[in-house]
């Protein structure tokens, strides 16, 4: 019924710096963002597709820094989120991500950030780094909605009455406010914001083979993993998808 009734939104509208690009019928955005890149479009590319149950996109990216360093566009993209959200949706929807990407709306996952780059050295400067951005508008896959008693979507949250196009728009635009700041004054507010937005800070987690209790994060928002005695650093480089895989 909801597929029936759903119009296709009206075109989006991005600030200075991003061109859009609509994408429907199985294309993926982060997939078409990746293929793009490869190519060889410009830096600012956003590609996205909104479908009555999710919002997905993507946003191309011309690194001129390391990668580590380069993936502070991420975070960018993630405080950006949190910041639309804060625009449109009740007050009292809270908004909290995981270290790997995951997005948590009143402490259920949401959605998700994630990463490709045309390198995974994180000493070099990649030719292309994209962002990916996917949020459930409403509950996803099969069953009931308790048989997946940690997932939620926007409109399990009282969201629904948020328009996807102008959470996309909003979400475009506190992105490119936080790229310019870290431009011109360097990463310092973003790690500010982003420590009041981490999930899981103090708890146990597992990244890949490694796990022990997630204590903070360093300059670069690497994970700093305390096991036993000891503290490692997981760059968040490490959770980049191979962009020539994709």
């Amino acid at each position: 019924m909801i597929d029936d009734i759903f119009e296709a939104p009206m075109p989006a509208t991005f600030p200075p710096l991003f061109t859009g690009e609509a994408v429907s019928g199985s294309t993926d955005p982060f997939t078409k963002a990746c293929s793009q890149a490869i190519i060889g479009c410009d830096a600012g590319l956003l590609v996205h597709s909104i479908t009555p149950d999710q919002i997905k996109a993507a946003i191309v990216f011309a690194p001129e820094t390391p990668l580590e360093e380069a993936m502070h566009a991420m975070i960018a993209c993630g405080v950006g989120f949190q910041n639309a959200m804060g625009a449109l949706a009740p007050p009292e929807v809270g908004v909290h991500f995981g270290w790997q990407g995951e997005i948590y709306v009143n402490g259920g996952r949401a959605g998700r950030l994630r990463v490709a780059a045309s390198d995974t050295d994180p000493i070099k400067e990649p030719s292309w780094l994209v962002v990916g951005l996917e949020i459930d508008l409403l509950p996803q896959g099969e069953g009931e909605t308790g048989e997946r008693p940690n997932e939620t979507c926007l409109m399990m949250e009282g969201c629904g009455d948020i328009s996807p196009i102008r959470l996309l728009e909003s979400w475009s635009r506190h992105t490119l406010v936080w790229l310019n700041d870290i431009e011109n004054d360097g990463p310092r507010a973003l790690h500010e914001q982003w420590r009041g937005l981490a999930k899981g800070v103090g708890e146990a987690v597992t990244v890949g083979a490694a796990s022990g209790t997630y204590v903070g994060i360093d300059e670069n928002f690497g994970l700093l993993l305390k096991t036993g005695s000891e503290t490692r650093l997981v760059p968040l480089s490490s959770i980049i998808e191979n962009g020539d895989q994709i």
